[in-house]
């Protein structure tokens, strides 16, 4: 098939012939050749600048090679000649150095060898004190521990009892006590505040005066809280006391009144007016308006005194019958202002040993608990010097202290309980 070329406008294939392609093989070849000939003069010509600048800069590398090489002779020389001086002052220095240290040293080896010799000669003496102060030490501590083991011996041995006697207290307290909530409870779960200070002193009087005989105020009835007959050893009444008890906040004077008719009513000798709180001017107990008042702790000991007195008046009675005017007497007496005085003395004195029984007991129990931190610490004290003493002279070289091995403290609180 011939070859053929597509016009461009109207896009049909035009055969060509060998002699068209011919010659423009031949233009193509020209042309190709004289753009390599300018190509290949060009390149020369360059390689002939590159040539030249090469050896330029050959020349001036070369100059500037001789003039580093000359100043660095020159520096180097320099240096040189600087060196050899310093080398020489330097010398002279280090050597005068020298001999001053090997005198230094010399002198130092001297006193260091007489310091030698004297610790050594310490070290004797200090083995020798050291010997002696292990055997005194081990001595202290075996008179030391002895007496601390007697005298822990002896501390435990009283704190058990004291300890056995305050359990034994508490247990028997604890047992009366429950047997007045025993009591108590049977009464009812509605009883007021007012009827449980009844109650309980009730059950006070009835416990301190087995002799007398109790009437308690029915609940509802109209009168006094509770009647107090008083009789002697023989069974003889000597009289009557009437009792009323208070729970409130704020003092009543009607209360006063109230109390009188009701010892009317009843035939009583003596009134008494036991309060949680008392009129202004009375402390602990008093005698006011013909009524006997007192708070809930110190009803029991005004209680004791007055029927003492009736105890008295009754006796009297009885030795001296007949005689009205010595019953006025005593009846005087017992309303006087020195019988008031007495009972208050009464009542004051136990009031002081009632303070003197509480500060006994808290400055009891703060010397128990002192004891207590005391003998502690010097257990402690004692265990860590004899732990010590093992780990400087080793656990064989000391004898056995029961007490200060594992398991001894507890193998003695067994052994005291």
């Amino acid at each position: 098939m011939a070859d053929t070329i597509t016009c461009p406008n109207c896009h049909a294939d035009i055969p060509l012939s060998d002699a068209v392609t011919h010659s423009l093989r031949e233009e193509f070849d020209r042309d190709f050749a004289e753009k390599q000939r300018k190509l290949e003069q060009e390149i020369a010509a360059r390689q002939k600048e590159v040539e030249a600048q090469r050896q330029k800069n050959e020349a001036a590398r070369a100059e500037l090679d001789r003039e580093v090489a000359q100043r660095l002779a020159a520096e180097k020389k320099k240096l040189t000649e600087q060196a050899v001086r310093e080398a020489k002052e330097g010398f002279a220095l280090e050597l005068q150095d020298a001999r001053t240290q090997l005198a230094e040293r010399s002198q130092k080896l001297e006193e260091a060898q007489r310091n030698e010799l004297a610790l050594r000669t310490k070290q004797r003496e200090v083995e020798e004190r050291a010997k002696n102060l292990e055997l005194e030490v081990q001595r202290k501590v075996d008179e030391q521990t002895s007496r601390l083991e007697e005298d822990a011996r002896r501390r435990a041995a009283e704190e058990q009892h004291l300890r056995l006697a305050d359990k034994d207290k508490l247990i028997n307290d604890l047992k009366t006590q429950i047997e007045t909530l025993k009591q108590k409870a049977e009464q009812g779960s509605q009883q007021s505040q007012g009827e449980v200070m009844e109650l309980e002193l009730e059950d006070l009087l009835k416990e301190a005066f087995v002799l007398d005989e109790f009437l308690p105020v029915p609940q509802g009835t109209r009168g006094a809280d509770l009647l107090q007959k008083v009789r002697n050893n023989l069974g003889h009444d000597c009289g009557t006391i009437i009792w009323e008890s208070k729970r409130t906040k704020n003092w009543s004077p009607g209360w006063l009144g109230k109390l009188k008719d009701d010892q009317r009513a009843q035939g009583a000798e003596l009134a008494i007016l036991v309060s949680q709180v008392l009129p202004d001017g009375v402390s602990h107990g008093g005698h006011v308006d013909g009524v006997w008042i007192c708070n809930f702790p110190f009803a029991l000991a005004l209680a004791a005194a007055l029927r003492n007195g009736l105890l008295q008046v009754s006796a009297a009675k009885r030795a001296e019958s007949g005689k009205e005017e010595k019953m006025a007497v005593l009846y005087q007496f017992l309303t006087s202002p020195q019988f008031k005085h007495q009972i208050e003395g009464v009542v004051e004195s136990f009031v002081e040993m009632k303070k003197d029984l509480d500060g006994e007991r808290r400055a009891m129990e703060r010397l128990w608990k002192k004891r207590e931190m005391q003998l502690t610490r010097v257990l402690n004290g004692t265990s860590g010097l004899y732990g010590s003493l093992q780990g400087i002279m080793g656990s064989t070289a000391l004898p056995e202290i029961k007490a200060l091995e594992l398991g001894g403290e507890e193998e003695s609180a067994v052994a005291a309980s």
